[in-house]
């Protein structure tokens, strides 16, 4: 573990190592009103480590922008002191914490919206799922944004990532990935406008430059992160030319000198591993088009996170399934301990039971001898 425990500036912030807590959407908010719940401060404080970083679960913008029942959110008020209390958890094990800011376009459903439609770029049927207080439950018919909507939707970027900063956070990350609306924007499977935002990359990435834009406005470009899924297949989302779009993408994102670029790999979808044994791919042809650090993940282990991190493809490396149910993750992989199996019945929504309750590592009690 020689390269994956050394220091490494990450924008405006100086991490110890760089095992990096990926945000999974756990559905642990109290209803209504999408509050932070004691028991989220909880899960981020256990799993923060001296100069860490945690990337918190996609944090929606707006009522319009939810998809899933008890899923992050901050748009209101009364959700400040949840998120406060969150960030102070974090900083008191010496932490740093970005929050990441999601729309899910037209991944949602009528009853998560605020009873109006859900919108993206383009109107695509697909067959996607919502959760509402049905369970998970097929998406409502979207409608195409109009033009003269968008200005709005990337103020409440912009609204979402000062609510952001007035909590505490270090720093926040554009969800640009998994099929959700940032995403459908860049895709030209989702994305058949002929105005300003479709066509050609150049314009369909505009979206996307805009709500960049909006969060740097607000942070400065060393404190934003961006999220993207090359190749992803939640969502039902589809490129013609994945690694052109995305190597464009980086490009696009390199320009801006952000803090990182975070590449999901295309082995996983959402929790599931598509491609065991796959190797690492997004990341090797993105390298060359994006010169700040390169956060990876999907499917990493300690010893295929060294490798990666040694061969100079990326800079650190985000655990979700893993640091689900290891609290201590990152002492675990730097002395090669065993890991606690994950639950995964516990991903989506529960109590406490497998989401704070794992212990962290408890050597084996040597019995007592008798002389």
């Amino acid at each position: 573990m020689a390269h994956l425990f050394t220091p490494k500036k990450v924008g405006a912030y100086a991490l110890s190592h760089r095992v990096v807590l990926a945000p999974m959407t756990r559905l642990r908010t109290i209803q209504p009103g999408d509050i932070p719940s004691p028991m989220m401060a909880d899960f981020y404080g256990q799993r923060a480590s001296a100069g860490g970083l945690e990337i918190v679960e996609g944090v929606s913008i707006s009522i319009a922008a939810r998809s899933y029942l008890g899923a992050a959110s901050f748009y209101h008020d009364g959700q400040v002191e949840g998120w406060k209390a969150i960030a102070n958890a974090v900083h008191a094990r010496g932490g740093r914490v970005f929050m990441q800011l999601i729309h899910g376009g037209r991944q949602s459903h009528v009853e998560m919206t605020g009873g109006v439609a859900p919108v993206a770029p383009s109107v695509v049927p697909f067959e996607g799922v919502a959760l509402t207080k049905d369970g998970f439950v097929p998406v409502s018919p979207h409608r195409a944004l109009g033009i003269e909507e968008i200005p709005g939707v990337i103020e409440e970027f912009r609204v979402a990532a000062q609510r952001a900063l007035d909590a505490g956070f270090d720093g926040v990350e554009l969800h640009g990935a998994n099929g959700y609306l940032v995403d459908q924007f860049i895709q030209d499977g989702t994305n058949k406008r002929t105005d300003a935002y479709g066509g050609p990359i150049e314009n369909r990435v505009r979206f996307l430059r805009e709500a960049v834009e909006a969060l740097i406005s607000v942070w400065g470009a060393d404190r934003v992160g961006v999220r993207i899924s090359p190749s992803g297949e939640w969502g039902a989302i589809s490129d013609a030319n994945p690694e052109a779009t995305f190597s464009y993408v980086a490009r696009v994102l390199d320009e801006y000198k952000i803090a990182y670029l975070h590449v999901i790999e295309p082995r996983i979808k959402g929790d599931d591993t598509l491609h065991e044994g796959h190797a690492p791919v997004a990341a090797k042809y993105l390298r060359e088009h994006f010169s700040g650090p390169i956060i990876v993940a999907g499917g990493f282990d300690g010893e295929s996170a060294e490798a990666i991190i040694e061969s100079g493809d990326a800079d650190l490396v985000a655990f979700g399934r893993h640091f689900s149910s290891n609290p201590d993750l990152p002492f675990r992989l730097q002395h090669k301990l065993p890991l606690t199996p994950y639950v995964r019945a516990a991903f989506w929504g529960g109590d406490e039971k497998h989401y704070t309750d794992f212990p962290a590592y408890q050597p084996a009690q040597q019995p007592e001898t008798t002389v």
